[in-house]
This record gives structure tokens, sequence and C-alpha cells, in this order.
């Protein structure tokens, strides 16, 4: 057996199909490997992307509506980390203040191309929102229907709920956005690298 093993300039442990497929592609630059992925994967970063700057926005704009700014006033008025702002400033202040953050974070994710610096900033700064609009889920009356947890309302449960994906698409785009950052030296010019010789 192993004289066959060795024949097919295979390994031992190592299954056929993985053979088949080291014999037909070659070692490649991780650049080339990119280069290959399916035209679904790519779609699906760009719909990441900017499906979250979308949500971002729009969520964000319509924070300076009286309806959203209602709203949102049970949830951040039970929330021991965040009701104090009320002392500070109203309910549609609070509100048009956390709009305002959310278009900034929104149009510092879009500028990924120009500035990965700038949307990694971006991406933070939606993470910290988020993260804030999740902890709603442990602060908010009414959170759980009937039976209690697992079973969550519809509002404001499963409303609260659907940030957990959101928290994962701006995870995302701050890999990506980090990722992009060209290394610098502490002089500022970019780092060469170095040749092998």
């Amino acid at each position: 057996m192993l004289h066959s093993i060795l024949r097919h300039g295979g390994t031992a442990g190592q299954h056929p199909a993985q053979e088949r497929q080291a014999a037909r592609e070659p070692d490649r630059p991780a650049g080339e490997a990119q280069a290959r992925e399916h035209p679904v994967a790519v779609a699906g970063r760009q719909v990441v992307r900017y499906g979250l700057v979308v949500v971002i926005a729009w969520i964000g704009a319509l924070k300076y509506s009286a309806y959203e700014a209602a709203a949102i006033h049970p949830l951040i008025a039970n929330s021991p980390l965040m009701s104090w702002l009320y002392n500070i400033l109203s309910v549609r202040a609070l509100a048009a203040t956390l709009g305002t953050l959310e278009i900034i974070a929104a149009v510092l994710i879009a500028l990924r191309a120009l500035s990965p610096r700038l949307s990694a900033v971006g991406s933070a700064m939606a993470i910290l929102l988020f993260l804030g609009t999740l902890s709603f889920l442990f602060t908010t009356p009414g959170v759980t229907a009937g039976g209690g947890f697992p079973v969550l309302s519809v509002l404001p449960g499963q409303f609260l709920l659907k940030d957990l994906v959101l928290l994962g698409a701006a995870l995302w785009t701050l890999g990506d956005s980090l990722g992009a950052i060209k290394p610098t030296a502490r002089s500022g010019v970019p780092q060469q690298r170095q040749s092998s010789r």
C-alpha cells in the first residue's frame, strides 16, 4: 500500500481528492488566490459593505424625525449606560445626535476605496453604535414574549436582535479596512519591502 501511495506522488494520510487538487493547482501567491475568488463572493463583499452603509445612513436620517426619536426613547430611558444622556439632551436632540453619528459612520465606511484608514474609523464607530443597541436587549422591558427567554417579542426583541448581524458586518468592514492600510515607517514614508538576495 505504501508503494502505491508513493508511486502516485501522495503522502501517507492525504486523501486522494486532496492529491488531485494539489496536482491541479500549483502553489500560488496569496494575491493570485484572491484573484481567483468566486464572483459571488466579490459581489457579496460589496453588498455587505455598501448595504451596511445604506442601512446605517437610512436609520441615522430617520433619527431626525419625531417618530423615530419617540420610538428609541424607551430603549435609551431604560438603559443604565445611556439614560443619563437625557439629563443633558432632549429626546429629539439625543436622537439627532445619534443620527448624526450614524450618518458620519456610514460615510466613512463608504470611503474604503479612497481611505481605508477613515473607513476603519467609521467601522469602529458602527461597532460601538451596534454594541449600544444590542445592550438594550438586556435592559429594555418587553424584550421577551410570553414564555420568556429565548422567545423574543417582535418589538423590541426581534427588532434589536438584527443588530447582531449588522455588528458582524461592521466587524468585517473594520478588518477589511485595516488590512488595506499600507504600513508606514515612523517617518510617515511607506516602508519598502526587502528584496531577497
